[in-house]
């Protein structure tokens, strides 16, 4: 039988350090807002106003997802929905005033909640565990 130690997979450190990581994130945000929410409005801030389906790429979520988060948002009066002016079946999202000022105010805080995640390894740690974890990610689909 194959030697396989739980303590050692990558799914499960990826979890736990997901669940780490998710933590910090709800105790230093400082405002009720879930990290797939916070994606929506920093991506829309790097990006600029966008449709529903590139969004959820671009945030990686599916797009029931995607939907429903947008839906809380734009209940919360912090993402607006049009239609595209050359595609009336295409629906744009962007930020509201007030979306762009939280998501303004919540940056400096994410790179703090980022810095508390990976508290104790050093700076080429961190650029080696970004650069291997952004390979895994990107890998998607391709066979081992």
């Amino acid at each position: 039988m194959a030697s396989y130690r739980l303590d050692e997979q990558i799914g499960f450190l990826l979890r736990k350090a997901h669940q780490r990581h998710r933590s910090i994130f709800s105790q230093g945000i400082g405002v009720k807002l879930a990290p797939t929410q916070f994606a929506v409005l920093a991506r829309l801030r790097d990006d600029g106003p966008t449709s529903q389906n590139e969004l959820g790429r671009r945030t990686a979520m599916d797009s029931a997802t995607t939907a429903g988060v947008i839906d809380r948002l734009v209940r919360r009066r912090l993402l607006a929905i049009t239609t595209s002016p050359h595609d009336d079946r295409l629906s744009i999202v962007d930020l509201t005033a007030a979306g762009r000022a939280l998501i303004d105010e919540l940056i400096p805080r994410a790179a703090q909640i980022s810095a508390a995640t990976v508290a104790g390894l050093s700076a080429a740690e961190v650029t080696t565990l970004l650069g291997l974890l952004g390979r895994i990610a990107d890998a998607e689909g391709e066979a081992s």
